[in-house]
């Protein structure tokens, strides 16, 4: 059984650091054959991709919104996913969700529709 866990949520002030981590067990194959990404997903917003990263954690990509602000990292010996968050703003408040991809190779993606695995999430609150 697929298991996706968040963790390190929770509610900060404007400026504010969080660091997000997504321990995964389970899968079929290894850990480092899947992209991963961060989502979030606000109330009554639909589910964005915030970042991803590639099987080797050679490549990573950001939404606009929060380049600058956030790192994505892995650790591939301990299958854990990281989102360290700085600088946070009342509209990065949300839910945040980690996904798992079967890697296509060298890159990674932002939409929902390219991940096969997804946790419980996270709950991520910022006040001004």
């Amino acid at each position: 059984q697929v298991q996706l866990v968040e963790s390190g949520g929770g509610s900060v002030q404007t400026g504010g650091s969080l660091r997000l981590s997504c321990t995964v067990s389970g899968m079929a194959a290894d850990f480092d054959e899947y992209a991963m990404g961060w989502f979030r997903q606000a109330p009554g917003s639909e589910r964005e991709g915030v970042s991803c990263i590639s099987w080797s954690g050679a490549n990573t990509y950001y939404a606009d919104s929060v380049k600058g602000r956030f790192t994505i990292a892995r650790d591939n010996d301990k299958n854990t996913l990281y989102l360290e968050m700085n600088s946070l703003k009342p509209e990065d408040t949300a839910m945040y969700y980690c996904a798992a991809a079967p890697s296509n190779g060298v890159g990674c993606g932002l939409t929902t529709l390219e991940y096969d695995y997804w946790g419980q999430g996270t709950k991520v609150t910022v006040s001004s």
